[in-house]
């Protein structure tokens, strides 16, 4: 729990608010790597798609839309886009035969060996001035803060409350530092 004194400091009108500071890295880390990555032709979106779906191949429509943060119907456009290009197929689900699922093609799969350099080195460059052990303590509570952000998710769509107590999750995916 945060004393009065240090909730002051980190107040949401204060230019050094940690949430303004997670947010401006999050958008300039975006911005950086869609300049670098138009050169070769991408946007953002297209990008952004791949880089899901390689990571999760098998997704539904509407799990793109929500990892992409659309409307289910923009995600649709964008997957017809990307299946025009013959970057992704749409298979049926073994279960549920109203449902798609997603999967990059070999074509797709060059692409994002052709992006992940590009993400890789611009984290990199921004990470320049950060020690190696920075750099782990960082990784570390950042994973420890998504964490708990996943919980709070779960419960909220759940419609429960969260206790203050409750541990985080222990993070399934890392960030080489």
């Amino acid at each position: 729990m945060l004393h009065e004194s240090e909730r002051a400091t980190m107040a949401p009108e204060d230019e050094r608010y940690i949430g303004h500071i997670i947010a401006d890295v999050a958008r300039l880390l975006r911005t950086v790597c869609d300049r670098r990555v138009r050169r070769i032709g991408l946007t953002r979106a297209q990008w952004l798609a791949v880089t899901r779906l390689h990571r999760r191949p098998g997704l539904s429509q509407s799990e793109v839309a929500d990892l992409l943060e659309v409307e289910k119907a923009t995600a649709c456009r964008l997957l017809d886009r990307l299946e025009s290009k013959k970057w992704i197929e749409r298979r049926p689900d073994k279960n549920d035969r109203r449902v798609k699922r997603i999967y990059l093609t070999p074509r797709a799969n060059r692409v994002h060996a052709s992006v992940w350099p590009i993400a890789e080195s611009t984290v990199n460059e921004a990470l320049e001035e950060i020690s190696v052990d920075e750099r782990r303590q960082l990784l570390d509570m950042m994973l420890r803060m998504k964490s708990k952000l996943q919980l709070l998710a779960g419960h909220e769509e759940a419609g429960a409350e969260v206790a203050e107590d409750d541990s985080p999750v222990e993070p399934s995916e890392t960030m080489a530092v």
